[in-house]
């Protein structure tokens, strides 16, 4: 009980914060706006810390990358069973929200306008210029800035996303050369680790009092959205375990495939529960995986690659993050470009969850926030679904990464690799 609440404590102090700035919002009502400030400065600092975080995180990561064994057949392997079940999770997860209203979309206005207020502190000023640009053009600015002192601003993430991946690159393309820099980025991105850290440290403020004053200006419809929220995940996240995951140990390696999957992934699904952290759960998870007859060099490839660039239940989440959104915003889904844009975006803020649990989901709320064209007053609505989801989305990703290293198996060795290992 006592590693339970150690595991679960950061998680359940939050969960407490929200709840408790609900009822204050529910109580007081419009007087409970006074807290506003307080939940602010958590914004604040929450975003300043932003450029930093993904700069070194990003660059420090590629920096990092050595060659795996069996490099051509397994990394291509790997990257496409990745592709195939991470689409597959976020068309789940769309289908899951698409017919739900998360939140009442008549209280998004009303949202909107104050997140706007919080932003521009201006309220109904027009801050953009609307102009017909070509789509490459957009894709250009999305991508790109002209300046560098440009990439240092939160309004664009992307352009410091490209710019990290490339200079990470260059790093490693540098060599033993490159060693004192990338010493001296990893040191920073410690520093910066902890830096968040500290600013956690006043998120059960922070998040309960701007959850007070949104519930206390809006009514008590946004919390019933996110325990709305809280269950719909549940349950597509238990389906998705039971039914997904059987369907891919079968189309792995068939009956017995099923077999040793379920009789050893329990360990690795416990652990995930228990700790919420799927860095902490490779150990273990490598442990099953290999039990289950899939080759060392495949398993201990598969799962560290998979805790960083592959998680089942975190794309559903954002799938649910980014609907959540929608709703409350009254965004329109229309067309089908819109619905693959949505899709596209789940799919790539997926990309950018590190198993760095607190800046990884930043990086990837701040993204679908930017491209998604919202204010960055909704982080904290993020941060709250990524910590109401966060048990079970940390079980799916992990056990997605034990059966994705079967399915490598049954590419690279063959369809009969459960029959030589077991």
């Amino acid at each position: 009980m006592k590693k339970f609440l150690s595991n679960y404590k950061s998680t359940i102090i939050l969960l407490v914060a929200i709840i408790v700035g609900a009822i204050v919002g529910m109580i007081f009502q419009e007087k409970a706006t006074i807290l506003s400030p307080l939940g602010d400065l958590f914004l604040n600092l929450l975003l300043v810390v932003i450029v930093p975080l993904i700069f070194l995180t990003i660059t420090t990561s590629i920096a990092k990358m050595k060659t795996p064994k069996r490099l051509g057949k397994i990394m291509i392997t790997i990257i496409g069973v990745f592709l195939i079940t991470s689409i597959i999770a976020v068309l789940i997860g769309f289908a899951s929200t698409y017919f739900v209203k998360l939140v009442d979309p008549e209280d998004g206005e009303k949202i909107r306008a104050t997140m706007e207020e919080v932003v521009t502190g201006e309220e109904g000023e027009e801050t953009t210029e609307e102009e017909e640009i070509t789509i490459a053009d957009r894709t250009v600015q999305l991508l790109t800035v002209n300046d560098f002192s440009k990439l240092l601003s939160k309004e664009n993430i992307i352009a410091l996303l490209v710019f990290s991946v490339i200079f990470g690159i260059a790093m490693n393309m540098t060599g033993q050369k490159a060693k004192p820099v990338l010493d001296f980025l990893v040191a920073a991105s410690e520093v910066v680790n902890n830096v968040v850290k500290i600013i956690m440290y006043y998120a059960p403020i922070g998040l309960g009092c701007y959850f007070a004053t949104l519930v206390g200006s809006f009514g008590a419809s946004i919390a019933v959205g996110y325990l709305k929220t809280f269950v719909i995940y549940l349950v597509v996240a238990v389906a998705f375990y039971f039914i997904m995951y059987t369907i891919y140990a079968f189309i792995a390696g068939g009956k017995k495939g099923i077999k040793a999957f379920w009789k050893n992934v329990v360990p690795s699904t416990l652990t995930s529960i228990a700790t919420c952290s799927s860095a902490a759960s490779i150990p273990v998870n490598v442990e099953c995986t290999k039990k289950m007859g899939v080759p060392d060099d495949i398993a201990e490839t598969t799962i560290p690659l998979g805790t960083s660039f592959h998680k089942d239940g975190s794309i559903i989440g954002s799938m649910f993050k980014i609907m959540f959104l929608v709703c409350l915003f009254g965004t329109s889904l229309a067309t089908t470009g819109d619905v693959l844009g949505v899709l596209g975006i789940a799919l790539l803020a997926n990309l950018l969850i590190t198993a760095v649990p607190i800046g990884g989901g930043t990086i990837s709320e701040m993204l679908i926030i930017t491209m998604m064209g919202y204010p960055v007053a909704a982080l904290p609505i993020l941060t709250m679904i990524a910590t109401i989801i966060d048990a079970p989305a940390t079980a799916l990703n992990v056990v997605g990464d034990t059966v994705s290293s079967m399915l490598v198996t049954r590419v690279v060795d063959g369809k009969d690799w459960i029959e030589k290992e077991n």
